[in-house]
């Protein structure tokens, strides 16, 4: 399994010939290195309707006929869009041909905003456990720190926790190194810091505050292989 980072919260899995790809914010996103045309994943994974993960779901999904997977009523907001989806819901699971995916309870908000500033509510945030290969990614989304992150890790025991760090909107720093604490992967990575002023951070802070764990801090575009 190949897992790369690029900026904000997007990730990449490619396992077993699929390309899986979680909130793609690409317009928009002065860190990716990703350009929207260029994207031709097999699966989105979404953790929340708002704009900076949802972000460009739709062109993206329609130009390569991706299946959308996300939570129950932003999966149908987006099927109104043209858009292929399989709905899920908090706790519950669906194993397909590329891996399994479980959703999560986050605590955070979960609507997106139109270009008429239309507030579209889209269901409750997630996060997400991916399982294939062997493997288990767990993609928190975006959250506050909560303590049943301990039961997720005991229940599903994570090589790779992709963690938000940025403050303001979602856990900062030192509330992601207890949620380390919690949920014990073998690696984490720390995600959504530093795309706006607002959540500006030193990921090798954060780094330095963890001594259970491997943390890689990636650069977007870099890559690692589990």
């Amino acid at each position: 399994m190949k897992i790369s980072y690029h900026g904000h919260s997007i990730v990449k899995i490619q396992v077993n010939g699929y390309a899986i790809l979680f909130d793609p914010f690409i317009n928009g996103n002065k860190l990716t290195d990703l350009n929207v045309e260029d994207q031709k994943p097999d699966v989105i994974l979404l953790t929340h309707g708002h704009n900076d993960h949802v972000g460009d779901t739709v062109e993206i999904a329609k130009a390569s006929n991706a299946l959308v997977v996300a939570p129950d009523e932003l999966a149908n907001y987006l099927s109104w869009q043209g858009v292929r989806t399989h709905p899920l819901h908090i706790g519950g699971s669906h194993a397909f041909d590329f891996g399994k995916v479980k959703l999560t309870q986050a605590f955070h908000g979960s609507s997106y905003t139109t270009e008429k500033r239309e507030i579209i509510y889209t269901g409750m945030p997630a996060g997400i456990l991916f399982f294939a290969d062997g493997k288990t990614v767990y993609h928190a989304g975006d959250t506050a720190l909560f303590s049943d992150m301990k039961l997720i890790g005991e229940r599903h025991p994570i090589d790779v926790a992709f963690l938000p760090i940025g403050d303001n909107f979602t856990m900062g720093p030192e509330d992601a190194a207890y949620a380390v604490a919690l949920l014990k992967p073998k690696v984490v990575v720390p995600v959504h810091y530093n795309t706006f002023p607002v959540i500006e951070q030193d990921p090798h802070d954060f780094a330095e505050m963890i001594s259970i764990t491997e943390v890689k801090v990636l650069n977007p575009g870099e890559e690692m292989d589990i």
